[in-house]
């Protein structure tokens, strides 16, 4: 019977891999409610920005049998069946939920008790989670030489403030709409937010603070206090919802998103659960890499590589994919109760609009707040991930090295280009040594570029460089130009 997977985006596309990596043969099945095949989705900022063609995000094809625009409409745990919107059935020996979430619609003239629009909502209105929102939001927007068009965001979360960067660096007038007083107020105190706002402000965002959007209609959004806020779209990224639906029709616990052990199952010990949709130790994590993470783990549960070794709690770690803004959050606004004495550390620098604000246990990062400093962020990141202890000097942590200029030459070569997949700028200088002579075979060799994608600027630079400082062969330096994502899920 095999292994069954709900879900076709990048947790599922991770887990098939790591399984045939790890040596499963079995049989492997993937049910995706999307017509697409897996896609990066942290690039979809890119493919919005007209940066990248949709079909750049596309993942490498895993060995599986995928079937697209698949809806699983019930799962019988008696019978270990799971059934679809077109009359099939698929026997599973494991099933693997990998649902993912989905948009949370505002109260924006009523929306169903479970967050789904009451009605579909006028042309003009686009809320982001899939690469067919893009298009559509794209298309209504009109291409490059198109005139500028007044937008409403309204929700000023991860996804609102890149959504209204990408689009006022594309020459449109944004007005950002949120209810609290400064933007990603779920992730950032006040001083951080307060930053933040001076930042978009400066780059050309409007913000409307503590206001409420309450309704939308014909070229306007409507606020409380019945104001009409012009617009000619209005985009909604009023955050996630875990898809547990189907887990709660088949019985299982849900509360937030579906409950899973330290070995990502769910209160069916046949049925795990990976990604958006599960809930491990109180959290939904949220984020691509708890996805892989979680993949990885079960991957290696399932064929026995690690038998006796339970997952890890997820470990947030949440970056800005814009170059604009240097921002990254560790873990929770604050770390959670029962971890035993806390320390902060704090260091503001307004002119200059860097702040950090870090709290530790056992002198372990536990939670943080990095904003403009991007090399503190980068070693913060390897040492929260690791749960290793922090150097004794706090400061030097954070400004022991001058901060960055943005040119390749001024960066240490021990310095990581990409954190997601520890790649530092010595291990692109071996791979250009050993060969690796062109941005594509960089990304192959190295694998930079193909976690959140926001280091595809810098491992650009540093191919330049690199080029530009060797005896270069013809043709390299169109090779290093600004470029799409391969199929790699990075960029050639």
């Amino acid at each position: 019977m095999g292994i069954v997977i709900v879900g076709g985006g990048p947790a599922a596309h991770r887990l098939v891999n790591a399984l045939r990596r790890s040596g499963y043969g079995g049989r492997l099945t993937v049910l995706g409610a999307e017509r697409h095949p897996a896609y990066h989705r942290p690039l979809l900022g890119s493919v919005l920005a007209g940066q990248l063609p949709p079909e750049a995000l596309t993942l490498p094809p895993a060995e599986a049998e995928l079937r697209t625009g698949t809806t699983v409409t019930s799962v019988d745990r008696e019978h270990r069946t799971v059934h679809t919107g077109d009359g099939a059935s698929h026997p599973y020996e494991t099933l693997v939920l990998a649902t993912g979430a989905r948009p949370r619609w505002p109260r924006l003239g009523g929306p169903a008790p479970d967050g789904e629009p009451a009605a579909a909502p006028p042309v003009p209105v686009t809320v982001l989670r899939t690469l067919d929102d893009c298009r559509d939001l794209r298309a209504a927007l009109g291409g490059p030489a198109a005139a500028p068009r007044s937008v409403a965001v309204v929700g000023a979360g991860v996804l609102g403030v890149e959504t209204a960067m990408t689009l006022r660096e594309s020459g449109h007038h944004v007005t950002l709409v949120h209810r609290a007083p400064h933007p990603m107020d779920r992730r950032l105190d006040a001083t951080a937010g307060d930053l933040l706002a001076e930042r978009l402000r400066q780059l050309g965002v409007r913000l409307l603070l503590g206001r409420t959007a309450t309704g939308y209609g014909p070229g306007h959004l409507r606020l409380d206090g019945d104001e009409r806020l012009p617009a000619d779209h209005v985009v909604l990224c009023a955050g996630t919802v875990p898809r547990t639906g189907l887990a709660r029709r088949a019985g299982l616990a849900v509360r937030t998103g579906v409950v899973v052990d330290g070995h990502l199952r769910t209160s069916d010990p046949r049925i795990h659960a990976i990604g958006d949709c599960a809930e491990q130790d109180d959290v939904v994590a949220g984020t691509v890499t708890t996805a892989w993470e979680q993949a990885d783990t079960l991957a290696a549960l399932l064929t026995g590589a690690r038998p006796g070794t339970p997952a890890r709690p997820p470990r947030s770690v949440l970056r800005l994919r814009t170059r604009a803004v240097e921002l990254a959050v560790f873990g929770p606004p604050q770390p959670p109760a029962g971890g035993g004495p806390t320390e902060t550390v704090t260091f503001q620098d307004r002119s200059g609009a860097r702040y950090a604000r870090l709290v530790l246990s056992g002198g372990r990062l536990r939670a943080g707040v990095l904003l403009g400093l991007p090399r503190a962020a980068a070693a913060l990141a390897q040492l929260y991930d690791r749960d290793a202890p922090l150097p004794s000097d706090r400061l030097s942590l954070l400004l022991g090295v001058a901060p960055m200029t943005g040119e390749p030459a001024d960066l240490p070569e021990d310095s990581l280009v990409c954190d997601c997949n520890n790649v530092s700028r010595a291990g692109l200088r071996q791979a250009w040594q050993d060969g690796a002579r062109d941005l594509y075979a960089l990304v192959a060799a190295t694998r930079a570029t193909t976690g959140c994608g926001g280091c595809a600027d810098d491992v650009r630079a540093w191919c330049a460089q690199a080029t530009a400082g060797t005896a270069a062969r013809p043709g390299d330096a169109a090779l290093c130009a600004p470029a799409v994502p391969s199929t790699l899920g990075g960029v050639k």
